[in-house]
C-alpha cells in the first residue's frame, strides 16, 4: 500500500477539488492555465490508518454552525456565496467563492457562518482524519 505523504496529500486534494468543481458545472475553460489558489504548510503527521471524507456544507441566509473541532486536517473550499470564519488564533475573516482555508488537527473553528443574510453559501470540506474517529466535535 502506498504511504500517504504531503506531496500525495496535496495532489489528492487537488484532484478532489477539481472533480467537485466539474460536478458543480464549473469546468475550467479550454486553454486555461494553472492558477494556484492556496498554499499552507502542513503539520508533521503520520497518516497511517487515515481516510479522506469530502463533505458539502450548505448555509441558508444567515445560518451558522456551532463552534467545533476536527480531529484531522480540514481543507475548506468555498463553492458559492461568502463564508465568515475564525479558525484557531487567526482573525475572523470572510472567504468568497474560490477561496480556501485550512484547519489543523483539533484547532478551534469558533466562527463558521454565511456572511449574507439574503443569499445562500456553500463550501466543500475535504477532511483527512484517522479512521473511526468522529469527523466533528462540538466545542
Amino acid at each position: 500500500m502506498k504511504r500517504l505523504n504531503r506531496r500525495n496529500l496535496v495532489s489528492s486534494v487537488g484532484v478532489l477539488l477539481t472533480q467537485a468543481l466539474l460536478a458543480q458545472n464549473k469546468a475550467v475553460p479550454a486553454g486555461a492555465g494553472r492558477k494556484p489558489v492556496f498554499e499552507h504548510d502542513l503539520p508533521d503527521l503520520t497518516m497511517k490508518n487515515w481516510s479522506v471524507n469530502v463533505v458539502e456544507v450548505s448555509y441558508g441566509p444567515g445560518e451558522a454552525s456551532a463552534a467545533h473541532r476536527h480531529p484531522g486536517i480540514t481543507i475548506a473550499y468555498v463553492l458559492e456565496g461568502e463564508i465568515r470564519s475564525k479558525v484557531g488564533d487567526g482573525p475572523e475573516r470572510t472567504y468568497s467563492a474560490g477561496e480556501v482555508f485550512l484547519e489543523t488537527p483539533n484547532e478551534l473553528h469558533a466562527v463558521s457562518r454565511n456572511a449574507s443574510s439574503a443569499k445562500p453559501a456553500k463550501l466543500l470540506a475535504v477532511m483527512l482524519a484517522e479512521k473511526g474517529k468522529p469527523l466533528t466535535t462540538v466545542a
